[in-house]
């Protein structure tokens, strides 16, 4: 209700304290007396003050969608050209080297002994999509459903891999996914040195071939095995890398959110970098 004055003017209603302002109005020290008397009458002021506390903030869950802040970290790296260029220190043996397409590699995957993975796996999983994607996407290695079916990214990260995709307006069909390995380690492990070194030829000449605008790598071994670095995934992301001249985005593996929700908000950021820069060749 609007009170009015006696010139007519709005009034503001009579001032009632909080139960905050009561608080701490009582737990001032100029009034202490009044705290031993309400005590000394049964009243507990220190859950008073408690109770008058102020919750703390909690973080809204962030999922993947298409709407985000007009100005985020990875928006800024883009405009100012943010760039870590990658070591150029590669070798490709001439067997991989001479292959002349994506059909060639992956037969040559499937028969591949180059290290002793494919004694465990069920079958090769070389890869599959455009092979003139503008973006391709590179994991890290196949699971149990990938190594079911020799396709890449069909688990349960395959699914919200292919979220991700429509949040940037992109479909399976229009890009290329792969993973720096191409046989699945024992129970879902790590991958080894040895292993990364003898399979990463392949996604080098797959690189090669497709000639993409721009790589997103996911995951810590995707994004140090194309960066040849060290650096741990989280220095990595929201930064513009180059690959042999193709522009490289760091971001988390889709598994990795599964595990983390909260780092789906930084994965949209990233995307949506890789996204930006797409459409940026397109009008070059």
């Amino acid at each position: 209700m609007r009170l009015l004055g006696a010139a007519g003017r709005p009034t503001l209603p009579p001032h009632r304290p909080s139960l905050r302002e009561l608080a701490e109005e009582i737990s001032s020290e100029e009034v202490q007396d009044w705290r031993t008397s309400l005590r000394q009458a049964g009243v507990n002021v220190d859950a008073i003050v408690t109770a008058a506390k102020p919750a703390a903030p909690t973080e809204p869950f962030e999922s993947i969608e298409p709407t985000a802040p007009p100005e985020t970290s990875s928006d800024m790296a883009f405009k100012k050209g943010i760039v870590v260029a990658a070591e150029e220190a590669e070798l490709i043996p001439s067997a991989i080297d001479k292959l002349d397409s994506l059909d060639e590699i992956a037969k040559k995957v499937n028969k591949c002994t180059r290290c002793p993975l494919y004694e465990t796996a069920t079958q090769g999983v070389p890869g599959e999509g455009n092979a003139k994607a503008k973006l391709v996407c590179v994991g890290e290695a196949p699971g149990a459903k990938e190594d079911e079916t020799g396709r890449p990214f069909v688990g349960q990260a395959g699914q919200l891999l292919t979220k991700i995709l429509a949040a940037i307006d992109l479909t399976r069909e229009q890009v290329f996914i792969c993973n720096v390995l191409k046989h699945r380690p024992p129970g879902n492990r790590n991958p080894r040195p040895e292993e990364v070194a003898a399979c990463s030829p392949y996604l080098i000449r797959q690189l090669e071939l497709i000639k993409p605008k721009v790589i997103v790598a996911f995951g810590t071994f995707a994004a140090q095995t194309l960066l040849n670095s060290k650096t741990p995934i989280g220095q990595l992301r929201g930064l513009v890398h180059q690959y042999h001249g193709i522009p490289l985005v760091v971001t988390y593996h889709p598994a990795a959110l599964l595990r983390n929700p909260g780092w789906k908000r930084p994965t949209w950021e990233d995307v949506k970098l890789a996204r930006r820069i797409l459409d940026s060749s397109a009008r070059s």
